[in-house]
């Protein structure tokens, strides 16, 4: 048998033929009938195929095979369609951009500290590889690293867990995911107070719940006011975010505030708390940490929420966890088994070993900690100089919560008119090649986040660009 391929194209048209010789091959109803041309159609993906039989004595036939190319459905899932990307990641990977292409940015968008991961865990990681420990985990973490977990909220947090009361995930982002879709029905509310982690309101849309924004003040340091949350809840209200130290203020709540919270909390049967406390090592005395679930009867209302790639500078690990109930934990692991399954076998071995370096990291975190502290007070001190800027000084993570409204309203010569949080950036980051946050992204527009994750050489530099960049707006800022 012999086969030809042949193709054409036009304009409108892509045509393929393909030229089948077989002098067995018949398509007609009865052997040996001259019924002339047919044709048969069927769908293959996005193409449509046609056959023609021509018939040429003495017994030679000839097959036609046309394939026409149709227009394929690029729609999405209006679930998708409704969810933003996170402008984090944008203004992060656009800065990163660049710097590749060798403009000389500044980059203080990205939450990454500057710090290498300490050698302890760094080595533990290496050994795992050295000893083959490369095969997949179990879908929660492994007992080891779950139990480390257990004694590490037990001691430092002062709230109780079993092994199977945690999940282990990759990274706390999808641990808060997982929380908020295992919990939320389509129609129940998240509340958030604003100024919010960029993710949160997205979260609370893939689980088809409602995010519902409680704005808080830079003069009460961000801080959501429990009169405020009491007159918002509904019956529909199912979850409450809290995220301390905050991101992308750093505040802190005390304890006294989450005590108030907490009572009003109570009083919702339906309602449950999510504690974010991925900052939480991350603070500045006399500010202190305390866990929600470890507040009189909340350990059963609440989802907390931890990893360990701020505390301990294991962004790339991509290692979270998540503890609470039996019963939620175990939602949120069904999720997980249909997403990721198990996370880093290599990443759970030097996460028992981050938890191993004593009481909140030891000594190699608190190092990092006083280097945190240095660069906020250097932020603090050098932004307080500039007329019309006000200020919430942070008591942990490494973020600063600045607004410029001051500055919103003025013209930046070749440039144009600067009249929000999101123009603002633009320009510093076109005039002073410095990649910050607006503060849009987060909820509120009057301010702008500044990572000091960087080196104090870095922060000190970028500080000069951006004064630099604003004194030309000065005179139109009001005093």
């Amino acid at each position: 048998m012999a086969n030809s391929l042949h193709t054409c194209s036009s304009s409108s048209t892509t045509t393929a033929r393909l030229n089948l010789r077989a002098p067995s091959l018949a398509l007609s109803d009865s052997p040996g009938s001259d019924s002339g041309l047919r044709s048969i159609s069927f769908p293959l993906k996005s193409l449509k195929f046609s056959t023609r039989q021509v018939i040429k004595p003495p017994h030679r036939t000839t097959t036609k095979l046309v394939v026409k190319a149709t227009e394929v459905d690029i729609s999405l899932s209006p679930k998708v369609n409704s969810i933003k990307p996170s402008k984090t990641i944008a203004i992060t990977d656009q800065a990163t951009a660049l710097v590749q292409a060798g403009v000389p940015v500044i980059r203080l968008a990205a939450g990454e500290p500057n710090f290498d991961t300490p050698a302890p865990i760094a080595e533990a990681g290496k050994n795992a590889i050295r000893e083959g420990y490369t095969r997949y985990t179990p879908n929660a973490g492994t007992v080891e690293i779950r139990q480390a977990i257990c004694h590490k909220l037990k001691e430092e947090n002062g709230i109780s867990y079993t092994p199977d009361q945690i999940l282990v995930s990759n990274g706390a982002k999808q641990s808060t995911v997982q929380a908020v879709m295992a919990v939320c029905s389509p129609g129940d509310e998240v509340i958030i107070p604003g100024p919010f982690y960029v993710s949160y309101p997205e979260m609370a849309r893939m689980a088809d719940a409602k995010p519902v924004i409680l704005p808080t003040k830079i003069s009460e340091n961000f801080l959501l006011d429990p009169k405020a949350l009491e007159s918002k809840l509904t019956e529909k209200s199912r979850l409450l975010i809290l995220c301390s130290p905050s991101n992308p203020t750093g505040s802190v709540y005390p304890k006294r505030l989450l005590e108030e919270i907490a009572q009003i909390v109570a009083k919702h049967p339906r309602l449950l708390v999510l504690s974010d406390e991925i900052y939480e090592h991350i603070i500045y005395a006399p500010a202190t940490h305390t866990s929600f679930a470890s507040l009189p009867g909340m350990w059963e209302r609440t989802l907390t929420v931890n990893g360990f790639s701020k505390t301990f500078a294991m962004t790339g690990w991509r290692l979270g966890y998540l503890a609470g109930p039996k019963h939620f934990v175990s939602a949120c692991g069904k999720i997980q088994s249909q997403f990721t399954s198990g996370a880093s076998s290599v990443s759970q071995k030097a996460g028992v070993a981050a938890l191993g370096l004593g009481y909140a990291g030891g000594e190699a975190v608190s190092i990092m900690v006083k280097a945190f502290r240095e660069r906020r007070d250097f932020l603090v001190k050098s932004f307080g100089e500039l007329e019309g800027v006000k200020i919430s000084e942070p008591k942990g993570a490494f973020y600063l919560f600045i607004d410029f409204s001051s500055y919103y309203g003025t013209e930046a010569e070749g440039f144009g008119k600067i009249d929000n949080s999101e123009s603002l950036c633009r320009y510093l980051l076109d005039e002073g090649q410095v990649a910050l946050v607006p503060g849009d992204a987060f909820g509120d527009d009057s301010c702008i986040r500044i990572s000091y994750a960087a080196s104090l050489t870095t922060i000190k530099a970028a500080v000069e660009r951006i004064k630099k960049a604003l004194l030309p707006l000065r005179r139109a800022v009001p005093v």
